[in-house]
Protein backbone atom coordinates (compact mmCIF):
# COMPACT_ATOMS: atom_id res chain seq x y z
CA UNK A 1 0.00 0.00 0.00
CA UNK A 2 1.21 3.47 -0.85
CA UNK A 3 1.53 5.56 2.29
CA UNK A 4 -0.17 8.94 2.18
CA UNK A 5 2.32 11.16 0.38
CA UNK A 6 1.74 14.57 -1.17
CA UNK A 7 2.55 14.40 -4.88
CA UNK A 8 3.96 10.86 -4.90
CA UNK A 9 6.54 10.14 -7.61
CA UNK A 10 5.94 7.27 -10.01
CA UNK A 11 8.77 6.25 -12.36
CA UNK A 12 7.94 4.44 -15.60
CA UNK A 13 10.74 2.50 -17.29
CA UNK A 14 10.73 1.99 -21.06
CA UNK A 15 8.47 5.00 -21.54
CA UNK A 16 9.03 5.30 -25.31
CA UNK A 17 7.68 1.80 -26.00
CA UNK A 18 4.25 0.50 -26.92
CA UNK A 19 3.38 -0.95 -23.51
CA UNK A 20 4.21 2.31 -21.71
CA UNK A 21 2.15 4.26 -24.26
CA UNK A 22 -0.87 2.09 -23.41
CA UNK A 23 -0.31 2.38 -19.65
CA UNK A 24 -0.04 6.15 -19.89
CA UNK A 25 -3.20 6.21 -22.03
CA UNK A 26 -5.13 4.52 -19.21
CA UNK A 27 -3.63 6.85 -16.60
CA UNK A 28 -4.55 9.80 -18.82
CA UNK A 29 -8.15 8.60 -18.48
CA UNK A 30 -7.80 7.88 -14.76
CA UNK A 31 -6.77 11.44 -13.96
CA UNK A 32 -10.03 12.72 -15.51
CA UNK A 33 -12.36 10.08 -14.03
CA UNK A 34 -13.26 10.70 -10.39
CA UNK A 35 -14.74 7.20 -10.17
CA UNK A 36 -11.51 5.51 -11.24
CA UNK A 37 -10.14 3.52 -8.28
CA UNK A 38 -6.77 5.30 -8.36
CA UNK A 39 -7.96 8.73 -9.51
CA UNK A 40 -7.00 10.54 -6.30
CA UNK A 41 -3.47 9.10 -6.39
CA UNK A 42 -2.88 9.71 -10.10
CA UNK A 43 -4.32 13.21 -9.87
CA UNK A 44 -1.57 14.31 -7.48
CA UNK A 45 1.33 12.17 -8.74
CA UNK A 46 4.49 13.22 -10.54
CA UNK A 47 5.49 10.91 -13.39
CA UNK A 48 9.15 10.42 -14.24
CA UNK A 49 9.53 8.72 -17.62
CA UNK A 50 12.81 6.93 -18.37
CA UNK A 51 14.04 5.55 -21.67
CA UNK A 52 17.48 5.12 -23.22
CA UNK A 53 16.03 6.45 -26.49
CA UNK A 54 13.73 9.02 -24.98
CA UNK A 55 11.08 10.83 -27.01
CA UNK A 56 10.69 14.57 -26.60
CA UNK A 57 8.17 16.11 -24.22
CA UNK A 58 5.87 17.15 -27.09
CA UNK A 59 5.21 13.47 -27.89
CA UNK A 60 3.83 12.88 -24.40
CA UNK A 61 1.99 16.21 -24.25
CA UNK A 62 0.12 15.43 -27.46
CA UNK A 63 -0.86 11.88 -26.50
CA UNK A 64 -1.54 12.45 -22.79
CA UNK A 65 -2.67 16.07 -22.42
CA UNK A 66 -4.29 15.54 -19.02
CA UNK A 67 -0.98 14.32 -17.57
CA UNK A 68 1.29 16.79 -19.35
CA UNK A 69 1.91 19.04 -16.35
CA UNK A 70 2.75 16.02 -14.20
CA UNK A 71 5.30 14.44 -16.59
CA UNK A 72 9.07 14.84 -16.52
CA UNK A 73 11.24 12.99 -19.01
CA UNK A 74 14.69 11.48 -18.45
CA UNK A 75 17.13 9.72 -20.80
CA UNK A 76 19.00 6.92 -19.08
CA UNK A 77 20.40 3.52 -20.03
CA UNK A 78 19.15 1.26 -17.25
CA UNK A 79 22.34 -0.79 -17.47
CA UNK A 80 23.69 2.16 -15.51
CA UNK A 81 22.26 0.80 -12.26
CA UNK A 82 23.97 3.38 -10.06
CA UNK A 83 22.45 6.13 -12.22
CA UNK A 84 19.03 4.54 -11.82
CA UNK A 85 19.47 4.30 -8.07
CA UNK A 86 20.42 7.99 -7.93
CA UNK A 87 17.31 8.85 -9.95
CA UNK A 88 15.08 6.94 -7.54
CA UNK A 89 16.60 8.72 -4.56
CA UNK A 90 16.61 12.18 -6.12
CA UNK A 91 12.98 11.99 -7.26
CA UNK A 92 11.81 10.24 -4.07
CA UNK A 93 10.12 7.63 -6.24
CA UNK A 94 7.48 5.56 -4.45
CA UNK A 95 6.39 3.26 -7.30
CA UNK A 96 8.23 1.85 -10.33
CA UNK A 97 6.30 0.60 -13.37
CA UNK A 98 8.74 -1.43 -15.45
CA UNK A 99 7.80 -2.06 -19.07
CA UNK A 100 11.39 -1.93 -20.28
CA UNK A 101 13.94 -4.53 -21.33
CA UNK A 102 16.04 -3.78 -18.26
CA UNK A 103 17.22 -6.68 -16.13
CA UNK A 104 14.33 -7.51 -13.78
CA UNK A 105 16.56 -8.62 -10.91
CA UNK A 106 18.65 -5.45 -11.09
CA UNK A 107 15.54 -3.24 -11.07
CA UNK A 108 13.99 -5.20 -8.22
CA UNK A 109 17.21 -5.00 -6.25
CA UNK A 110 17.23 -1.19 -6.46
CA UNK A 111 13.59 -1.00 -5.40
CA UNK A 112 14.22 -3.42 -2.56
CA UNK A 113 17.14 -1.33 -1.24
CA UNK A 114 14.98 1.78 -1.16
CA UNK A 115 11.64 0.25 -0.16
CA UNK A 116 9.94 1.17 -3.45
CA UNK A 117 6.84 -0.61 -4.81
CA UNK A 118 7.42 -2.35 -8.16
CA UNK A 119 5.30 -3.78 -10.96
CA UNK A 120 6.37 -5.21 -14.32
CA UNK A 121 4.90 -7.09 -17.26
CA UNK A 122 7.54 -9.76 -18.00
CA UNK A 123 10.88 -11.16 -16.87
CA UNK A 124 14.06 -9.83 -18.47
CA UNK A 125 17.60 -11.05 -17.86
CA UNK A 126 20.60 -9.68 -19.74
CA UNK A 127 22.88 -12.59 -18.83
CA UNK A 128 20.46 -15.09 -20.38
CA UNK A 129 19.91 -12.95 -23.47
CA UNK A 130 23.65 -12.79 -24.12
CA UNK A 131 24.27 -16.53 -23.64
CA UNK A 132 23.89 -18.33 -26.98
CA UNK A 133 24.32 -21.71 -25.29
CA UNK A 134 20.81 -21.28 -23.87
CA UNK A 135 19.25 -21.38 -27.34
CA UNK A 136 15.86 -23.06 -27.05
CA UNK A 137 15.39 -22.35 -23.35
CA UNK A 138 15.70 -18.57 -22.71
CA UNK A 139 12.40 -18.17 -20.89
CA UNK A 140 12.99 -21.10 -18.55
CA UNK A 141 16.47 -19.78 -17.71
CA UNK A 142 15.12 -16.29 -16.98
CA UNK A 143 12.56 -17.86 -14.66
CA UNK A 144 15.18 -19.96 -12.85
CA UNK A 145 17.34 -16.90 -12.16
CA UNK A 146 14.32 -14.92 -11.00
CA UNK A 147 13.05 -17.69 -8.70
CA UNK A 148 16.54 -18.09 -7.22
CA UNK A 149 16.56 -14.45 -6.13
CA UNK A 150 12.87 -13.89 -5.44
CA UNK A 151 13.02 -14.55 -1.70
CA UNK A 152 15.99 -12.20 -1.24
CA UNK A 153 13.77 -9.13 -1.69
CA UNK A 154 12.35 -8.54 1.79
CA UNK A 155 12.05 -4.76 1.81
CA UNK A 156 9.65 -4.19 -1.07
CA UNK A 157 6.26 -5.28 -2.35
CA UNK A 158 6.21 -6.18 -6.03
CA UNK A 159 3.85 -7.75 -8.55
CA UNK A 160 5.74 -9.27 -11.44
CA UNK A 161 4.58 -10.56 -14.84
CA UNK A 162 1.33 -8.63 -14.65
CA UNK A 163 0.39 -7.91 -18.23
CA UNK A 164 -2.29 -9.82 -20.15
CA UNK A 165 -0.40 -13.09 -20.47
CA UNK A 166 1.23 -13.53 -18.11
CA UNK A 167 -1.05 -11.63 -15.76
CA UNK A 168 -4.76 -11.42 -16.50
CA UNK A 169 -4.86 -15.03 -17.71
CA UNK A 170 -3.87 -16.28 -14.24
CA UNK A 171 -6.88 -14.45 -12.84
CA UNK A 172 -9.07 -16.13 -15.47
CA UNK A 173 -7.64 -19.56 -14.62
CA UNK A 174 -8.10 -19.13 -10.86
CA UNK A 175 -11.61 -17.73 -11.35
CA UNK A 176 -12.71 -20.69 -13.49
CA UNK A 177 -11.18 -23.25 -11.13
CA UNK A 178 -12.80 -21.67 -8.07
CA UNK A 179 -16.21 -21.90 -9.73
CA UNK A 180 -15.83 -25.71 -9.66
CA UNK A 181 -13.51 -26.39 -6.71
CA UNK A 182 -14.51 -30.04 -6.37
CA UNK A 183 -13.63 -30.96 -9.95
CA UNK A 184 -9.98 -30.95 -10.94
CA UNK A 185 -9.21 -30.21 -14.60
CA UNK A 186 -6.98 -32.48 -16.65
CA UNK A 187 -5.40 -29.45 -18.29
CA UNK A 188 -5.33 -25.68 -18.38
CA UNK A 189 -4.39 -24.05 -21.68
CA UNK A 190 -3.70 -20.36 -22.06
CA UNK A 191 -4.98 -19.53 -25.54
CA UNK A 192 -4.54 -16.57 -27.86
CA UNK A 193 -5.76 -15.91 -31.39
CA UNK A 194 -4.55 -12.55 -32.69
CA UNK A 195 -5.97 -11.82 -36.15
CA UNK A 196 -4.94 -8.14 -36.07
CA UNK A 197 -3.43 -6.93 -39.35
CA UNK A 198 -3.44 -3.92 -41.64
CA UNK A 199 -6.56 -3.54 -43.77
CA UNK A 200 -4.55 -1.90 -46.54
CA UNK A 201 -2.26 -4.56 -47.98
CA UNK A 202 -0.18 -1.91 -49.78
CA UNK A 203 1.29 -1.00 -46.38
CA UNK A 204 3.06 -4.37 -46.21
CA UNK A 205 6.77 -4.10 -46.96
CA UNK A 206 8.90 -6.98 -48.31
CA UNK A 207 11.29 -8.84 -45.98
CA UNK A 208 9.40 -7.52 -42.96
CA UNK A 209 7.87 -9.31 -39.99
CA UNK A 210 4.70 -7.85 -38.47
CA UNK A 211 3.31 -8.50 -34.99
CA UNK A 212 1.03 -6.53 -32.68
CA UNK A 213 3.70 -6.30 -29.96
CA UNK A 214 7.50 -6.46 -29.79
CA UNK A 215 8.64 -8.44 -32.84
CA UNK A 216 11.93 -9.35 -31.18
CA UNK A 217 10.16 -10.76 -28.11
CA UNK A 218 7.73 -12.65 -30.32
CA UNK A 219 10.58 -14.22 -32.30
CA UNK A 220 12.22 -15.20 -29.01
CA UNK A 221 9.18 -17.41 -28.38
CA UNK A 222 8.41 -18.39 -31.96
CA UNK A 223 11.78 -19.36 -33.46
CA UNK A 224 14.44 -19.18 -30.72
CA UNK A 225 12.64 -21.46 -28.26
CA UNK A 226 11.44 -25.06 -28.26
CA UNK A 227 7.74 -25.86 -27.78
CA UNK A 228 7.11 -26.33 -24.07
CA UNK A 229 4.36 -27.41 -21.69
CA UNK A 230 4.26 -28.40 -18.02
CA UNK A 231 2.90 -31.71 -16.71
CA UNK A 232 3.26 -33.17 -13.20
CA UNK A 233 4.93 -29.86 -12.25
CA UNK A 234 7.76 -30.53 -14.73
CA UNK A 235 8.49 -28.61 -17.95
CA UNK A 236 8.49 -30.82 -21.05
CA UNK A 237 10.05 -29.81 -24.37
CA UNK A 238 9.65 -30.97 -27.94
CA UNK A 239 12.91 -30.77 -29.89
CA UNK A 240 11.01 -29.42 -32.84
CA UNK A 241 10.42 -25.99 -34.31
CA UNK A 242 7.47 -24.18 -32.76
CA UNK A 243 5.80 -23.70 -36.13
CA UNK A 244 6.13 -27.33 -37.21
CA UNK A 245 3.16 -28.29 -35.00
CA UNK A 246 -0.18 -26.79 -34.09
CA UNK A 247 -2.97 -27.63 -31.66
CA UNK A 248 -6.75 -27.40 -31.82
CA UNK A 249 -8.63 -24.92 -29.62
CA UNK A 250 -12.42 -24.56 -29.40
CA UNK A 251 -14.13 -21.76 -27.47
CA UNK A 252 -17.82 -22.27 -28.14
CA UNK A 253 -18.38 -21.26 -31.75
CA UNK A 254 -14.78 -20.11 -32.17
CA UNK A 255 -12.11 -22.56 -33.34
CA UNK A 256 -8.49 -22.21 -34.33
CA UNK A 257 -5.17 -24.06 -34.41
CA UNK A 258 -2.23 -22.46 -32.63
CA UNK A 259 1.40 -23.20 -31.84
CA UNK A 260 2.70 -24.35 -28.48
CA UNK A 261 5.06 -21.70 -27.09
CA UNK A 262 6.91 -21.22 -23.80
CA UNK A 263 5.44 -18.57 -21.52
CA UNK A 264 5.94 -17.35 -17.95
CA UNK A 265 2.46 -18.25 -16.74
CA UNK A 266 2.86 -21.84 -17.95
CA UNK A 267 5.83 -22.30 -15.65
CA UNK A 268 4.32 -20.52 -12.64
CA UNK A 269 0.89 -22.15 -12.88
CA UNK A 270 2.64 -25.46 -13.51
CA UNK A 271 4.44 -25.17 -10.18
CA UNK A 272 1.15 -24.70 -8.37
CA UNK A 273 -1.26 -27.04 -10.17
CA UNK A 274 -0.76 -30.73 -10.99
CA UNK A 275 -2.24 -30.75 -14.48
CA UNK A 276 -1.08 -30.26 -18.04
CA UNK A 277 -0.51 -26.57 -18.77
CA UNK A 278 0.51 -24.91 -22.02
CA UNK A 279 0.19 -21.74 -24.09
CA UNK A 280 -1.39 -22.12 -27.56
CA UNK A 281 -0.92 -19.06 -29.76
CA UNK A 282 -1.85 -18.07 -33.30
CA UNK A 283 -0.93 -14.72 -34.85
CA UNK A 284 -2.01 -13.21 -38.18
CA UNK A 285 -2.14 -15.48 -41.19
CA UNK A 286 0.47 -13.30 -42.90
CA UNK A 287 3.06 -13.83 -40.17
CA UNK A 288 2.08 -17.48 -39.63
CA UNK A 289 2.61 -18.29 -43.30
CA UNK A 290 5.81 -16.27 -43.47
CA UNK A 291 7.40 -18.29 -40.68
CA UNK A 292 6.15 -21.62 -42.02
CA UNK A 293 7.62 -20.81 -45.42
CA UNK A 294 11.03 -20.25 -43.84
CA UNK A 295 11.25 -23.22 -41.48
CA UNK A 296 14.29 -24.52 -43.37
CA UNK A 297 16.07 -21.18 -42.87
CA UNK A 298 14.27 -19.70 -39.90
CA UNK A 299 17.33 -17.88 -38.51
CA UNK A 300 17.27 -15.63 -41.58
CA UNK A 301 14.19 -13.95 -40.14
CA UNK A 302 16.29 -12.25 -37.47
CA UNK A 303 17.78 -10.15 -40.26
CA UNK A 304 14.43 -9.00 -41.62
CA UNK A 305 12.84 -5.65 -40.81
CA UNK A 306 10.52 -5.63 -37.80
CA UNK A 307 7.28 -3.67 -37.65
CA UNK A 308 4.50 -3.33 -35.07
CA UNK A 309 0.93 -3.52 -36.34
CA UNK A 310 0.30 0.06 -35.26
CA UNK A 311 -3.03 1.83 -35.98
CA UNK A 312 -1.01 5.06 -36.31
CA UNK A 313 0.22 3.64 -39.63
CA UNK A 314 -3.13 2.53 -41.01
CA UNK A 315 -6.45 0.88 -40.22
CA UNK A 316 -6.07 -2.40 -38.33
CA UNK A 317 -8.62 -5.18 -38.87
CA UNK A 318 -9.21 -8.23 -36.71
CA UNK A 319 -9.04 -8.73 -32.95
CA UNK A 320 -6.81 -10.13 -30.24
CA UNK A 321 -8.53 -12.88 -28.26
CA UNK A 322 -6.79 -14.04 -25.08
CA UNK A 323 -8.20 -16.52 -22.61
CA UNK A 324 -8.09 -19.78 -20.72
CA UNK A 325 -9.42 -23.24 -21.59
CA UNK A 326 -9.94 -25.78 -18.80
CA UNK A 327 -10.12 -29.37 -20.02
CA UNK A 328 -12.07 -32.11 -18.24
CA UNK A 329 -12.80 -35.73 -19.21
CA UNK A 330 -16.03 -35.02 -21.03
CA UNK A 331 -16.31 -31.22 -21.33
CA UNK A 332 -14.34 -27.98 -21.32
CA UNK A 333 -14.79 -24.57 -19.71
CA UNK A 334 -13.41 -21.36 -21.12
CA UNK A 335 -13.12 -17.64 -20.51
CA UNK A 336 -11.63 -14.99 -22.76
CA UNK A 337 -11.39 -11.31 -23.59
CA UNK A 338 -11.38 -10.14 -27.20
CA UNK A 339 -10.53 -6.61 -28.29
CA UNK A 340 -10.37 -4.87 -31.64
CA UNK A 341 -7.71 -2.27 -32.36
CA UNK A 342 -10.26 -0.35 -34.42
CA UNK A 343 -12.27 0.25 -31.22
CA UNK A 344 -9.39 0.75 -28.80
CA UNK A 345 -7.47 3.18 -30.98
CA UNK A 346 -10.23 5.76 -31.08
CA UNK A 347 -10.00 6.34 -27.33
CA UNK A 348 -6.52 5.23 -26.34
CA UNK A 349 -4.35 5.68 -29.46
CA UNK A 350 -2.86 2.20 -29.11
CA UNK A 351 -3.60 -1.27 -30.46
CA UNK A 352 -5.68 -3.96 -28.75
CA UNK A 353 -2.72 -6.10 -27.68
CA UNK A 354 -0.90 -3.31 -25.87
CA UNK A 355 -4.14 -2.14 -24.27
CA UNK A 356 -4.76 -5.64 -22.87
CA UNK A 357 -1.25 -5.63 -21.40
CA UNK A 358 -1.85 -2.19 -19.90
CA UNK A 359 -5.08 -3.32 -18.23
CA UNK A 360 -3.10 -6.01 -16.41
CA UNK A 361 -0.44 -3.53 -15.35
CA UNK A 362 -3.11 -1.08 -14.19
CA UNK A 363 -4.79 -3.76 -12.02
CA UNK A 364 -1.48 -4.67 -10.37
CA UNK A 365 -0.57 -1.01 -9.88
CA UNK A 366 -3.94 -0.28 -8.26
CA UNK A 367 -3.57 -3.25 -5.92
CA UNK A 368 -0.06 -2.19 -4.95
CA UNK A 369 -1.05 1.33 -4.03
CA UNK A 370 -4.52 0.74 -2.56
CA UNK A 371 -4.47 -2.72 -0.95
CA UNK A 372 -2.69 -3.89 2.18
CA UNK A 373 -0.35 -6.36 0.46
CA UNK A 374 2.33 -7.87 2.73
CA UNK A 375 5.97 -7.36 1.79
CA UNK A 376 7.05 -9.87 -0.84
CA UNK A 377 7.21 -10.61 -4.56
CA UNK A 378 4.03 -11.91 -6.16
CA UNK A 379 2.90 -13.29 -9.48
CA UNK A 380 -0.76 -12.58 -10.16
CA UNK A 381 -2.04 -15.99 -9.06
CA UNK A 382 -0.02 -15.66 -5.81
CA UNK A 383 -1.53 -12.22 -5.28
CA UNK A 384 -5.02 -13.70 -5.67
CA UNK A 385 -4.47 -16.75 -3.47
CA UNK A 386 -2.31 -15.28 -0.70
CA UNK A 387 -3.58 -11.72 -0.17
CA UNK A 388 -6.78 -9.69 0.12
CA UNK A 389 -6.12 -7.95 -3.19
CA UNK A 390 -9.06 -6.41 -5.06
CA UNK A 391 -7.32 -7.19 -8.37
CA UNK A 392 -10.55 -8.26 -10.11
CA UNK A 393 -12.29 -5.01 -9.20
CA UNK A 394 -9.41 -2.95 -10.62
CA UNK A 395 -8.97 -5.08 -13.73
CA UNK A 396 -12.61 -4.99 -14.74
CA UNK A 397 -12.80 -1.20 -14.45
CA UNK A 398 -10.98 -0.86 -17.77
CA UNK A 399 -11.27 -4.40 -19.20
CA UNK A 400 -15.01 -4.78 -19.15
CA UNK A 401 -15.95 -7.52 -21.62
CA UNK A 402 -15.38 -11.20 -20.95
CA UNK A 403 -16.93 -14.26 -22.55
CA UNK A 404 -17.33 -17.45 -20.51
CA UNK A 405 -18.84 -20.73 -21.61
CA UNK A 406 -18.63 -24.49 -22.00
CA UNK A 407 -17.81 -27.00 -24.71
CA UNK A 408 -20.13 -29.97 -24.29
CA UNK A 409 -17.34 -32.41 -25.14
CA UNK A 410 -13.56 -32.41 -24.89
CA UNK A 411 -10.72 -32.42 -27.42
CA UNK A 412 -8.42 -33.93 -24.80
CA UNK A 413 -4.77 -33.31 -24.00
CA UNK A 414 -2.09 -31.88 -26.28
CA UNK A 415 -1.27 -35.12 -28.08
CA UNK A 416 -4.93 -35.44 -29.06
CA UNK A 417 -5.05 -31.86 -30.42
CA UNK A 418 -1.83 -32.08 -32.44
CA UNK A 419 -1.59 -31.46 -36.17
CA UNK A 420 1.79 -31.48 -37.95
CA UNK A 421 2.35 -28.65 -40.40
CA UNK A 422 5.53 -29.78 -42.11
Amino acid sequence: MLDCVVSPSITILGSSGGAAKAVLAILNQSVQDKNDPIHSIINQSQFHLIDMNQKDKAYYDQLFPHLSKQIKIHQLDLKNVSGFRKHLTKTNTKVVIDVSWADTIEMLNCCNELGILYVNSALENEEVDNNESLHGFPLAERNIKYQTRKTDFTHTTAITCSGMNPGVVQWMAIKLMQENPDKKPLACYIVEHDTSFFADQTLIEPNTIYTSWSVECFLDEAILSYPMFVHNHLPHYFYEQVYSMEYKVRLGDKEFYGCLMPHEEVLTLGELFDMQIGFIYRVSEYTTNLIRNHLDRVDDLWNWNQRIIDPDKGEVEGADLVGVLLVYEDHEKFMYNSMKSSSIYAQYKTNATYFQVACGIYAALASLILDDIPVGIYNVHELLLKTESKYEQYLTYHMTDFVAGDNKDSDGLLHQRLKWTK
